[in-house]
């Protein structure tokens, strides 16, 4: 058979395509590498879920499926998925969608022109998007609206231009959050309650979150978290237009001729291999996955990759730095409230002296003790025995943890490329990751970090811990910018539209597409961009 239209990714972004393009009356092959994943799939004991994935993810990639991760110091490691260096998104169907915090954030209309503000600092690739914030505003709001997000509409509106409010009220502050805004308040500084892809109320004929201890990181029992597992993949398959292949490999993108895409070819779930034919193919398999299957496809006509007539596929990788100051309350203050994240700080994101850009400040989710216990320990305490125990006892129903992400500044030479030697489970070369993050980025890093202990000190904790930002790569969960967006091809791997430059019917359209990557979590604005490119290609017919 052949489809109007071939998916590769049934994630945030791909997701968002396929029910536009369903709708459509387009016919639709959407391709997930992963899992349905349900909260029936999980494993509940804290020790395996995609927060800690140490002992074992419930989340794929499984077996046979490495990476090569290059230090900064140029010494290469074979990592799998389990293991920190591989920088894993989740691959499931939606993506990360079922298992993230749901942080639903827009971008600022400064982060769109980044380099108009600020300059370009030497060694790096800052440049301003090929779009504005005006031009993407009505996405947003349509995504707040059919994927559903809950926040503070009011306080909301003093820092990004709107519309509308958004559909859900936000979720309740919790005892830590009420305690930092006292705090925040007499440090004279603005803040709301973090807008998330949550059912504060019951919404799209779901309930609300029932305030649970297991969120980022876990699938929700209730099915109150938003995503396209639950939203916009289900109303493509709805239309009877769209079919969806999971635990499918894409191994290759076929071209017809230089300018013209065919198909791709797969393996099926069953080991058999498969050739399929599309008018239209479109790349929505993160900005580590994107690119590899990208380069992986290329032909005597594009020797070095599909979409890498300038060099620049694969480069300019970001993820977030995530600057984290840890206090004690004098009296125990968790209150088992989940999701945890119930205040936040903008006042930082811009408009720092000799800082380009800033970041977001909030406290986090509910942290798992087992998390606590390997990550957020102080450096002189002990990780077993007796006084471990003793610290564990007084520290965790006490702590407060303050963190956020900043704006990255992209360097071309933290990049995606294919390994040349390690080869993965269906032969394909794996993704090798190198580079580290610009010193411009470290020093944000430091400023918000120093922020941070700023608000805990004023709320009187006992005493304040944290690690001071490092340069290694930044690529965690939060990826992007290895098929940047530009209206000169020379500089860029898509146009505006999130088509590869020179050939007619190949697009992206996920968080490899965004210039910059904003002082946010970053996936609204991957799916009210995806909204766009989808909507476009609906309308121009192709």
């Amino acid at each position: 058979m052949k489809y109007d239209a071939i998916i590769v990714g049934a994630g945030a972004g791909g997701g968002v395509t396929a029910a536009l393009l369903a709708e459509s009356g387009a016919k639709v092959l959407l391709i997930e590498r992963g899992k349905h994943h349900t909260f029936a799939d999980e494993k509940t004991d804290h020790l395996r879920n995609h927060r800690l994935s140490q002992y074992g993810q419930n989340t794929g990639p499984g077996e046979g499926n490495p990476r090569v991760f290059v230090t900064p110091d140029g010494v290469e490691h074979i990592v799998q998925p389990y293991e920190s260096g591989y920088n894993n998104n989740a691959m499931a169907v939606g993506g990360g969608t079922p298992v993230y915090g749901g942080q639903a954030w827009r971008f600022l209309p400064d982060d769109f022109r980044m380099a108009s503000r600020y300059g370009v600092p030497k060694g790096s690739s800052l440049a301003d998007w090929p779009i504005t914030y005006a031009e993407l505003a009505p996405y947003y709001e349509k995504v707040e609206y059919e994927v559903g997000v809950s926040g503070d509409s009011a306080l909301a509106a003093q820092v990004w231009p709107r519309a509308n409010p958004y559909t859900m009220p936000p979720v309740a502050k919790t005892a830590r959050g009420t305690y930092l805004q006292h705090a925040a308040n007499a440090l004279g500084w603005h803040t709301f309650t973090p807008p998330l892809l949550i059912n504060s109320v019951p919404y799209n004929q779901r309930p609300a979150c029932t305030g649970c201890t297991l969120c980022v990181g876990f699938a929700c029992h209730v099915n109150a978290k938003n995503g396209t597992h639950n939203t916009m993949i289900p109303r493509a398959l709805a239309t009877g237009n769209c079919t969806l292949l999971t635990e499918t490999m894409v191994l290759h993108i076929n071209m017809h001729d230089a300018r013209t895409a065919a198909g791709v070819t797969y393996e099926s779930a069953d080991g058999q291999r498969h050739t399929v034919d599309a008018g239209l193919v479109i790349v929505s398999s993160n900005a580590i996955e994107t690119p590899r299957l990208l380069f992986n496809s290329a032909t005597s006509d594009h020797p070095h990759g599909l979409g890498n007539h300038s060099g620049h596929l694969g480069r300019h990788l970001q993820g977030h730095m995530y600057p984290r100051a840890i206090g004690l309350a004098p009296e125990p203050i968790w209150d088992g409230q989940g999701p945890g994240v119930s205040i936040c700080t903008t006042q930082f994101s811009h408009g720092n002296p000799d800082i380009i850009g800033g970041g977001m400040l909030a406290d986090e989710f509910i942290t798992l003790p087992i998390i606590f216990w390997k990550r957020f320990m102080p450096p002189e305490v002990p990780r077993w025995g007796q006084a471990a125990k003793e610290f564990m006892r007084h520290a965790y129903p006490r702590f407060i943890d303050i963190t956020g992400p900043i704006q990255d500044i992209p360097n071309p030479e933290s990049r995606v490329t294919i390994d040349a030697s390690v080869r993965d489970r269906y032969g394909l070369p794996v993704a090798r990751l190198s580079g580290q993050v610009h010193p411009e980025s470290v020093r944000t890093a430091t400023f918000m970090y120093e922020r941070a202990k700023e608000w805990l000190q004023a709320a009187g904790v006992e005493r304040i811990w944290g690690k001071p930002p490092s340069s290694w790569l930044s690529a965690g969960q939060h990826q992007a910018g290895t098929c940047r967006m530009g209206d000169d091809p020379a500089t860029s791997v898509t146009n505006r539209h999130g088509q590869i430059h020179a050939i007619n019917n190949l697009y992206v359209a996920d968080g490899s597409l965004h210039v910059t990557n904003g002082g946010f979590n970053p996936v609204l604005t991957i799916m009210a961009n995806s909204y766009r490119v989808a909507e476009g290609i609906v309308r121009r017919g192709k």
